[in-house]
């Protein structure tokens, strides 16, 4: 499960920063050849001419697609996904668990759905001559990203609903935690050397001890008239 995890995990990272890298190459070589032109660097212009470039903005939309159909699989096995829990999360245990396993089953169903008919749909796509406009090259390649995207997204949903089943806890986003630490805590226990620090927990942990510090540090407010530094009418004695 691990390979499959990390190979999600490389493939979203490889489309959008291969994605974002196309998108600065070929700014640059637009506002490159205007400038030449402009200031009349004629060599310059004519070498940035002969490099076509069109191709990369449809590329890059391709590439967006494949990483947020895998991206959406990736947030469901992660629980990044934004959602709508206020009457659940008030509703009792027993009730909280039915609906959140149907919710899950739901969705599984649903993601099932349009794989199968997306690889459908990508099979008479294969049997044509389609290609696309720039590139040229076979439509269904990019239409695969439908059916791959959403039967990776089905199986998390399942994943995730049989784990909720045997824990009853759902896959939870912590911003502060990255990716490896636990494996390096475990490592660090084993052997004996100093732990690594949490960026997130240390923060709580400095604030919790900050606020603490800081009652210990204020006084109670003493009323007039009372205190051994006061008379009767609240006045300080010389």
């Amino acid at each position: 499960m691990k390979v499959l995890d990390r190979l999600e995990e490389w493939l979203i990272t490889f489309l959008i920063g291969a994605a974002t890298l196309l998108i600065f190459v070929a700014v640059v070589h637009r506002y490159s050849l205007d400038l030449s032109a402009e200031w009349g660097w004629d060599v310059i212009y004519d070498w940035l001419f002969e490099i076509n470039l069109s191709w990369t903005q449809e590329l890059c939309i391709y590439m967006f697609v494949w990483m947020a159909k895998f991206g959406a699989a990736y947030g469901v096995r992660t629980g990044i996904h934004v959602g709508v829990d206020v009457l659940i999360i008030n509703l009792p245990e027993w009730a909280r668990s039915k609906f959140v396993i149907f919710g899950l089953l739901a969705g599984a169903l649903f993601t099932g759905l349009v794989g199968s008919f997306g690889a459908n749909f990508v099979w008479h796509l294969a049997h044509t001559d389609q290609i696309t406009p720039d590139l040229e090259m076979p439509v269904w390649i990019v239409y695969l990203a439908i059916p791959l995207g959403s039967f990776l997204m089905c199986f998390r949903f399942l994943q995730v609903a049989w784990s909720f089943i045997r824990t009853g806890e759902l896959p939870r986003h912590e911003h502060a935690h990255v990716e490896g630490l636990d494996e390096e805590v475990e490592r660090a226990q084993a052997t004996g050397q100093p732990e690594p620090v949490f960026l997130g927990e240390a923060v709580r942990l400095a604030e919790e001890r900050e606020h603490i510090h800081g009652g210990e540090r204020e006084k109670p407010d003493q009323t007039p008239g009372q205190g051994p530094e006061s008379d009767d009418r609240g006045e300080k004695r010389p």
